[in-house]
């Protein structure tokens, strides 16, 4: 289906912010919206607001335009279903000047403090080292997270700066939003491509969200987990340990699930972690068995209209075939997470 041929603007409602005064125009789809298996998407990130029950769901443009002169950023689709969407519309878009987009990856927005933030990977044209990494021979782009706020999850977003929030000179990606005891922090992965064995890593940022507030701490490494393997040991070009895509889920005892994607046995899959302190610092016990294991990751939890946990993640990992898919989830006994597949085959 052409993009172009979808019905952009239905109606609109007035769409508020509970607390924060701020007002943004909401899109609704129709039936003639672009349904889900149409829509090209890698690293998915679905924001629910149960105020007007709508979904957000946001994406770097470059899932859908790839060319040179295609603008930059991320946009949004909208939904009242999880089925059908209306056409996206763009909420940051970067300009020719900044620093730092050659690529554009995982972007999620989370409300905090009555404003909404978007935190993005950004790729730079610049390296951290003109000489490729001894390890691996990988390029060493100057990459990390960035924050960007708003008043609403419609945008547009503004940037604090032109800076990552996580190191210079790390090759950094994927940073998510967590907060305990009323303090902020990004989760974030240093890259595989850096560091070979990649890494999860946990900054405190300014209460604000504006700057980091430290400096990085180690929570744990790729191969800590079993079911890691190496990108090369299972057919992929590449020599490293990934880290990609963390998320996470408090269970009924208070315990924190982390989830996360690397390669294994059956290519790009999602393990879990879990903290039985409930502390965001672990220490992590890794689980033995992939989530998903088979071609599919980097995904998020949400909880759906009607309350159902849902896991969110592209499926397969390439080939331009990259699709939505929603698995609802369940908790075991012992507090972990496993595909309820049951109220799967309901739907």
């Amino acid at each position: 289906m052409e993009y172009s041929r979808c019905i952009v603007l239905i109606c609109f409602l007035v769409w508020s912010t509970k607390g924060s005064g701020q007002e943004a125009s909401e899109v609704i789809p129709d039936s003639t919206a672009i349904p889900t298996s149409d829509i090209r998407i890698r690293d998915p990130y679905i924001l629910t607001d149960p105020e007007t029950q709508t979904y957000f769901m946001y994406a770097q443009i470059g899932n859908r335009l790839t060319g040179d002169d295609d603008p930059r950023g991320v946009e949004v689709y909208i939904s009242k279903d999880l089925k059908n969407w209306a056409a996206p519309q763009a909420v940051l878009t970067l300009d020719n000047d900044f620093p730092a987009r050659k690529r554009v990856w995982a972007p999620e927005v989370h409300k905090y403090r009555g404003k909404y933030y978007l935190l993005v990977t950004l790729t730079s044209e610049e390296k951290i080292s003109d000489t490729p990494n001894p390890l691996n021979g990988e390029t060493q782009w100057r990459r990390g997270t960035h924050i960007f706020r708003a008043n609403s999850p419609l945008g547009p977003f503004e940037p604090f700066g032109s800076a990552a929030h996580t190191p210079a000179e790390w090759m950094s990606l994927d940073g998510t939003l967590f907060v305990e005891k009323e303090k902020p922090y990004m989760v974030f992965c240093h890259e595989w491509a850096q560091t070979l064995d990649g890494e999860m890593n946990i900054l405190r940022l300014k209460h604000d969200l504006s700057a980091p507030a430290g400096v990085p701490q180690l929570l744990f490494r790729a191969t800590d987990a079993p079911w890691v393997r190496n990108m090369q040991d299972v057919g992929i070009k590449r020599n490293g340990y990934v880290t990609d895509g963390p998320a996470f889920y408090r269970n009924a005892k208070g315990e924190l699930i982390m989830i996360w994607s690397s390669f294994g046995d059956e290519q790009y899959a999602i393990g879990q972690a879990i903290s039985r302190s409930g502390s965001v610092f672990g220490p992590w016990k890794q689980i033995a068995a992939p989530l998903v294991k088979a071609n599919g990751g980097h995904g998020m939890f949400f909880r759906d209209l009607s309350g159902v946990l849902q896991l969110a993640f592209h499926q397969p990992n390439g080939g331009g075939k990259e699709r939505l898919h929603l698995i609802p989830l369940r908790e075991t006994d012992n507090g972990l997470l496993a595909l309820d597949r049951t109220l799967w085959e309901k739907e």
